[in-house]
């Protein structure tokens, strides 16, 4: 089904390519910035009862502009970038309703499990959210951290779902190769998260039609979650949100699934 999100870069909320994101001080490849407040599309998404949507802070300097999204819509958000067990329960009780964790649990290229450990310590796999982005190296999907930049040797399957399970409430995984891309979404990696993974999975990456709400439902067996960022004309894209949000009803009313309540 359909999941908002909230895309902040140095404070403001835009749309960006996601490969094109850098530490070697070139500016990303950005599709869309606005000046309208994250808290804007916060208000947007409570008002529509789009719970389960996503904050993304790329990079420092967003901090303040994803507390006032969380602020607009207590417990219908989750936020990730940047936490850490030290920061992750400051954020559930700025009203995200899910931390989301990639970097952090990964060290040297491997899942570091003893930090793993910590953060379902912390806050409880129920309000854990990991993000699992990845991109394609040598025929198969491989988990990407800093901001999708680096690789690390964790591949994207069955087993690998199947153990990160245990500790989180549900995956996140941006297919950062048509991420912003407005390409079309990439369909062998939603069929391998519908039928690998043990938990609901947020898939995004490449939306750029209504049909593909309806693809992903199909794809995904209905275990599946789509964003829709850089289409969506919020974005300055092409897809309506008002008819993506009414499409999202009647998907769901086929489906019999409850709108996401963001527990």
């Amino acid at each position: 089904m359909f999941r908002p999100c909230i895309d902040l870069h140095q404070g403001k909320v835009k749309q960006i390519v996601g490969g094109t994101l850098r530490d070697d001080g070139l500016p990303p490849v950005t599709n869309f910035e606005t000046e309208r407040p994250a808290a804007y599309y916060a208000r947007l998404y409570r008002d529509d009862n789009l719970s389960g949507g996503h904050v993304i802070m790329l990079g420092p300097g967003n901090e303040a502009a994803a507390r006032e999204a969380l602020a607009a819509f207590p417990g219908g958000l989750q936020v990730g970038g940047g936490v850490r067990p030290d920061n992750a329960c400051a954020w559930l009780d700025a009203g995200a309703s899910h931390v989301i964790v990639t970097s952090y649990v990964f060290r040297e290229g491997r899942v570091d499990w003893d930090r793993l450990r910590e953060m379902t310590r912390v806050v409880g796999p129920r309000r854990l959210v990991l993000d699992l982005s990845c991109r394609q190296r040598a025929g198969r999907y491989c988990v990407v951290t800093d901001r999708w930049q680096t690789f690390t040797e964790t591949a994207l399957n069955a087993e690998t779902l199947t153990a990160l399970s245990a500790y989180a409430g549900e995956f996140l995984v941006h297919a950062a190769d048509v991420e912003g891309t407005r390409g079309g979404i990439d369909e062998e990696l939603v069929r391998l998260l519908a039928a690998a993974s043990p938990l609901m999975v947020t898939y995004a990456g490449g939306a750029r039609s209504l049909a593909d709400m309806e693809r992903v439902l199909e794809l995904g067996n209905g275990r599946v979650h789509l964003t829709i960022g850089s289409a969506l004309d919020l974005f300055g894209g092409p897809v309506s949100y008002r008819e993506a949000v009414a499409l999202d009803r009647r998907l769901r009313a086929l489906v019999k699934e409850p709108p996401a309540s963001g527990d």
